[in-house]
């Protein structure tokens, strides 16, 4: 997924800096990870090992015991020490207290809850679709992925009617980063403590008079009051930025691809597979941060106790030893191993509300929409955490 941009020269591999959101923007690093997982799939780095290979990220994400979320899951709070939800929100907690959190939500994930969902978000797909392809085009991000899995995410919490279009500003605010960095501006820490003060309020309504929603789920059980707000807020936002990125690269990848654009429309027994090459192909997760716990060996590399450990999962995603030709984008692509949604305990309880998300836009985009035309520069998110395109302007007709 490079969107035009060009790649580093393998001359400057050696001082490419990870943690530079900007790279990550700027870049296309497709042949970098290539080359690391040719040459030297489990890195050290200043401060960190980076993990290349698919089968090393598969075990280590399998691994609970040797590496541990418990500190945080990312690089940006790793390398801080500590994630302030760590042992109270489910991603970074592991063990008994994980299992508990995960018996208790994936109720709200269930059949019962997301076949509703699901037709909400059907229908708003149309809708949001719709006003795009009859107003000739827009910024597919803005118009579509970004109100699309907000959407969903509101009814999955049971956010009412009367407060949606508030939480949807709300949100979408608390995602603003700083130009040039993957940090929250002050906009967006203002809106962040606003959606939480929100849903203490709307927690409070439940615990009086619970109903069928995840809020319902969450303060029925012996939590605190703070373990329910930062399991919302982790909902809100993991819930909305996978959806969010893999439709937009989707997009994106359709455009760049005529080929298989003309496949899916042929084709509706293409849309399922479609969604599965757009998770892999897109992967927003880049990576998944975890922590050794004890001194192990990963991928013939000596991993101390307490060393922090970068999971690349962009890079797993293209392994040759995994995938045929790997970095074609194939919408017809079986079987078709990635790992966008995670594996083992801490595989995402939300992975199959991001396809529904995905199903239901490749659907309406084959039913209604003849082309897809890029037309105007295309904007990456600068983030090592968190990857995709932050504005797609497009004509659809």
């Amino acid at each position: 997924m490079s969107g035009g941009r060009p790649q580093p020269d393998p001359g400057t591999y050696d001082d490419l800096d990870l943690l530079d959101p900007r790279l990550h923007a700027d870049y296309d690093l497709t042949a970098y990870w290539r080359h690391l997982r040719a040459h030297d799939p489990v890195r050290r780095h200043a401060g960190f090992w980076s993990v290349t290979r698919h089968a090393d990220v598969l075990a280590a994400v399998r691994d609970t015991e040797t590496f541990t979320s418990l500190k945080g899951n990312m690089l940006r709070t790793l390398l801080r020490g500590h994630d302030p939800g760590a042992g109270r929100m489910i991603v970074v907690t592991d063990g008994p207290r994980h299992a508990v959190l995960r018996r208790l939500l994936t109720p709200g994930f269930g059949p019962r809850t997301l076949g509703p969902i699901t037709r909400s978000i059907e229908a708003a797909t149309r809708d949001l679709l719709g006003g795009l392809v009859r107003r000739g085009g827009g910024d597919f991000v803005e118009e579509v992925a970004a109100q699309v899995p907000l959407r969903a995410i509101c009814e999955l919490l049971g956010v009412p009617e009367r407060d949606r279009q508030r939480v949807l500003e709300l949100t979408g605010r608390a995602m603003l980063g700083e130009s040039g960095t993957d940090k929250p501006g002050a906009e967006a820490r203002i809106a962040q403590s606003e959606i939480l003060l929100y849903y203490t309020r709307l927690a409070a309504e439940r615990r009086d008079a619970p109903g069928d929603d995840v809020i319902s789920l969450l303060v029925s059980a012996d939590l605190t009051e703070e373990e329910v707000l930062l399991n919302c807020y982790n909902l809100i936002i993991g819930g909305d930025e996978t959806a969010r990125l893999a439709m937009a690269g989707g997009v994106l990848a359709l455009a760049e691809h005529d080929k298989e654009w003309t496949r899916l429309r042929a084709d509706p027994g293409l849309v399922e597979p479609a969604a599965e090459e757009i998770l892999r192909w897109t992967t927003p997760a880049a990576h998944v941060g975890r922590t050794a716990v004890r001194d192990t060996e990963l991928g013939g590399r000596a991993i101390a106790a307490g060393d922090v450990v970068a999971l690349w999962t962009v890079s797993a995603n293209r392994d040759e030893a995994v995938f045929d030709d790997p970095d074609t984008f194939d919408i017809g692509r079986r079987p078709n191993r990635h790992l966008t949604f995670g594996h083992g305990p801490h595989f995402c309880l939300g992975a199959q509300l991001a396809r529904a998300e995905l199903r239901a836009l490749l659907a309406e985009l084959r039913a209604t929409v003849s082309s897809i035309e890029v037309t105007g520069p295309v904007t990456w998110l600068p983030s090592n955490f968190i990857r995709g395109v932050a504005s797609l302007p497009v004509a659809l007709a």
